[in-house]
């Protein structure tokens, strides 16, 4: 096993050293406990954090059987899905304290399948745009992004190997950007979705953080239910794919950090991939980051019901105007919107007869300075409206000194796919 400090081994080298007995994931907890008693102070990744209750769940799986594809790995678990031994209060003061009576879907799962949960990772309040406090760990005067900040912020400093995120706008491929880990949105609707604080049944769609393509394909193996991700994460043997370079009509928008790792890309991948080229939109769609907006506040506004009428002095008041905008969007309305919504989905759809996958911009560049704000979801927004799976891939710095990468965009429904054709990308994008 590679002689780095335990905590900075990629989750598919510590489940394999876990798996042969060659390391007990008691030690590789208190590694991460070790890290984060370290610099928590500075990052605030965390919610929750029981440390005696993480070494004891790591001692009981050192004791039995191999559970599964997850055995040993420490998790993070944002503070959007429900936990049954820790309190989950969706970044909100309504819900400090709250004790849901089970875990989410996905954690459930997750725990099956040998995960330790190490603790609750920092959400914004409802995972909309008003931050917590936790901090990008390359420079904590700068966002980490959101919504899922503790998230991507704890694999990021090597606090975790992986942790689970969700996204309705940009929450996962957004934070995963700024502080410079590789992000895993699946298609929306292939994770169970039971259990999690809903914003949007249109939209929301669970994923998660590692430092490695092989580490997301290892959790999302778990999350999808599809062991074709497990055998990715543990011998990846994949072909070149024919990338399309799809600026997006929001290209303008990218500054000059994120348009130097575009050229950087389309020079290191043009030699070998088996093909490559410049792809538009189909025309004719209108304003889909509109569409998502409008979609997302409608779902939005109802899905929060509750928290409207009964605890509207509890919320931010960038998200009672969010609510209320929501409120005036009429069902039909509504309706008008998902119908274009699909038809855009088909359109868009059919440029991976063309492409395996669709390179774009993450970002607009580098994390903004500093920690009132989350950053913009403008690159993101398109994707999630339609469903489609993305990945971030991280591998240049801008003129801060802060993460820089680019996003894959695969099929709806071929999650499998992209993770390959990630791996291979980012193996050439890395050098």
């Amino acid at each position: 096993m590679n002689s780095a400090p335990l905590n900075h081994l990629d989750a598919w080298q510590l489940v394999q050293a876990l798996a042969r007995r060659e390391l007990r994931a008691e030690d590789l907890m208190q590694a991460c406990l070790d890290r984060i008693a370290e610099r928590e102070d500075v990052v605030h990744a965390f919610a929750h954090l029981d440390p005696d209750a993480a070494l004891a769940q790591a001692r009981a799986l050192d004791a039995g059987a191999t559970r599964g594809p997850l055995h040993g790995l420490p998790l993070g678990v944002k503070d959007l899905l429900d936990t049954a031994d820790m309190p989950t209060g969706y970044g909100s003061p309504i819900y400090a304290g709250q004790r849901p009576a089970a875990d989410a879907a996905t954690v459930a799962l997750c725990r099956e399948a040998g995960a330790v949960v190490a603790g609750k990772t920092v959400t914004t309040e409802f995972a909309y745009f008003h931050p917590g406090p936790t901090a990008n760990p390359h420079n904590p005067a700068h966002t980490p992004g959101g919504s899922s900040s503790g998230s991507a912020a704890a694999v990021a400093d090597r606090m975790l190997p992986l942790a689970l995120g969700t996204q309705t706008a940009g929450s996962v491929i957004r934070p995963a950007a700024y502080c410079g880990v590789v992000g895993f949105k699946p298609s929306w609707g292939r994770v169970p979705r039971a259990g999690v604080k809903s914003l949007s049944e249109t939209l929301d769609t669970i994923g998660g953080f590692g430092r490695s393509v092989r580490d997301v394909a290892l959790l999302g193996s778990v999350l999808l239910s599809d062991a074709r991700l497990a055998a990715l994460a543990h011998q990846p043997d994949v072909q070149a794919p024919r990338i399309g370079l799809c600026r997006t009509p929001q290209w303008p928008q990218a500054d000059g950090d994120t348009q130097a790792a575009w050229a950087a890309a389309t020079r290191s991948l043009a030699p070998e991939a088996s093909e490559l080229g410049a792809v538009a939109l189909p025309e004719g769609l209108g304003d889909l980051i509109e569409l998502q907006k409008q979609v997302m506040a409608f779902e939005t506004a109802r899905a929060l019901s509750h928290e409207r009428v009964s605890h509207r002095g509890g919320l931010s008041e960038r998200l009672r105007t969010l609510l209320d905008e929501g409120m005036t969007i009429s069902a039909e309305e509504h309706t008008v919107r998902l119908i274009r919504r699909a038809q855009a989905r088909h359109s868009v759809g059919a440029l991976f007869d063309r492409w395996d996958v669709l390179l774009a911009p993450s970002a607009t560049g580098e994390a903004p300075a500093g920690l009132g704000a989350t950053g913009d979801p403008v690159f993101c927004r398109t994707w999630t409206l339609l469903g489609l799976p993305c990945v971030h891939l991280p591998f240049a710095t801008g003129r801060n000194g802060l993460p820089v990468g680019l996003q894959l965009i695969g099929r709806w429904g071929h999650d499998v796919q992209l993770l390959a054709a990630a791996h291979w990308v980012h193996q050439r994008l890395l050098g």
